[in-house]
């Protein structure tokens, strides 16, 4: 085929293209022993992860992983390492491939951990939070007595659960327990007629289901925290709420900041765990959605996975989304407060805001008066200071010839002149003030 040109390619294109086939199932064929370890990481150990892998990688005369890869799959000969990058945590699992006719020794199970190196495996960046040995069984592995003499001898009975998946053509059971050794076990035993690529699902559906379990529970001991907190910030929110049904105007100021101290306290405590309630309700849901795809059916005299997870994990996600809703409504409730009290305040506010305004008006009211009598005053001082100038004209006009005296041309000039002064100052007024005057 010609190579035909291309158009502007998106730079994510090929990325986003890819993340439908990230993580893909590994092909397992059995019998098998399998160890998956989840590291819980920071981004800096998330990081040094990847330096981890490399460092076995190249003892082994392999290419270390590039820093954009968050999933590799490798054979080391002894062992197949299956290595994921998650947001919060690091997934190792190891598979090494057992005898097909040799028994499992219940007592003493052969694990895929044992071909790990031993330092090399100590020194994994991280804590460990979920740690499972996963054995794939055939006839041949339980000695002919069965699973359930295999599962006697390796799970506990207390907390036993188990189910036929693959339309009940493959057994699976675990005891959700941490070992002697550290470890949790689960055993799974496939009929001939299953794949290696199905098997591989199954097997990747199990780990996930006690990797997203056991993350989505590191939001119950949050929760308990938050419980503490929240019952106290509820408390002090209706010792508040009665105070102001009880206050007086001079108490408000106090009483507001004291609602603004708790307001800041639960809005804190809201942004220290929201990202961690969000993640384990995620978690959650990704547990039932791979309980619901094993599509469970029943082991004579066994709880199912989904049954156990039902009774067990409950009262744990119960627990996470009680916190979530007693922060919100204790959020909604102080935001209420706030509001009622500041609505209180301003109504007040408005109050004594209408008094200042009347005392204002009453004041300039009495300025007015006392404006109207500077201006009378100003009005006789100024007709007396014209008479006065018009007396020392008359006074010069007699020996010019005017008939009046100057004391009866002053008593004359009088009223025309304050009536003059007056009517300008009136006329000055209207054009400063116009209608307002």
């Amino acid at each position: 085929m010609p190579v035909l040109p291309q158009p502007t390619q998106h730079p994510l294109r090929a990325l986003l293209h890819n993340e439908v086939h990230a993580r893909p199932a590994e092909p397992v064929s059995g019998p098998a022993a399998i160890t998956n370890l989840v590291m819980l990481t920071d981004p800096a150990q998330r990081e040094a992860s990847r330096a981890h892998l490399s460092a076995l990688m190249h003892d082994h005369h392999r290419t270390g992983p590039d820093a954009d890869c968050t999933h590799l799959r490798v054979d080391f000969g002894a062992f197949r390492l299956r290595w994921e990058l998650h947001t919060e945590f690091v997934c190792w699992t190891f598979m090494v491939p057992l005898a097909a006719d040799a028994p499992l020794n219940a007592r003493n199970p052969s694990t895929a951990i044992e071909e790990v190196p031993q330092q090399w495996l100590k020194d994994l960046p991280g804590q460990c939070l979920s740690s499972v040995h996963l054995w794939i069984l055939k006839d041949a592995q339980s000695d002919g007595q069965g699973m359930r003499h295999v599962v006697k001898h390796m799970l506990n009975d207390d907390t036993l659960a188990g189910a036929a998946v693959h339309m009940g053509h493959t057994e699976v059971c675990t005891d959700f327990a941490i070992h002697a050794d550290g470890y949790s076990r689960i055993l799974v035993k496939p009929s001939d007629s299953i794949s290696a690529r199905r098997l591989g699902r199954l097997v990747q559906r199990v780990l996930e289901i006690e990797t997203y379990r056991m993350a989505a529970l590191l939001g119950l001991p949050a929760a308990r925290k938050a419980a503490v907190v929240l019952g106290t910030a509820e408390r002090e929110l209706a010792d508040l709420a009665q105070a102001i049904r009880e206050a007086k105007s001079d108490d408000e100021p106090e009483l507001l900041d004291r609602l603004t101290r708790l307001a800041g306290q639960v809005e804190s405590e809201y942004a220290a765990t929201h990202s961690r309630f969000s993640a384990s309700k995620a978690y959650f849901e990704l547990v039932d959605k791979r309980i619901h795809d094993l599509r469970e059916e029943r082991l004579s005299g066994l709880l199912t996975i989904q049954e156990f997870m039902e009774r067990r994990l409950s009262p744990a996600r119960s627990t996470c989304e009680w916190a979530v809703h007693r922060q919100n409504a204790l959020s909604q409730r102080v935001s209420r407060m706030s509001n009622l009290l500041r609505t209180r305040v301003e109504i007040e506010q408005h109050q004594s805001n209408q008094e200042i305004l009347a005392t204002m008006n009453d004041r300039q009211g009495m300025q007015l008066k006392l404006q109207s009598t500077v201006e009378g005053l100003s009005v006789a001082a100024i007709t007396y200071y014209i008479t006065g100038l018009i007396t020392y004209l008359t006074k010069g006009a007699q020996k010019m010839g005017w008939p009046l005296s100057p004391e009866i041309t002053a008593a004359i000039a009088i009223p025309v002149v304050a009536f003059s002064v007056w009517w300008s100052l009136r006329r000055l007024h209207h054009k400063l003030f116009g209608a307002k005057h």
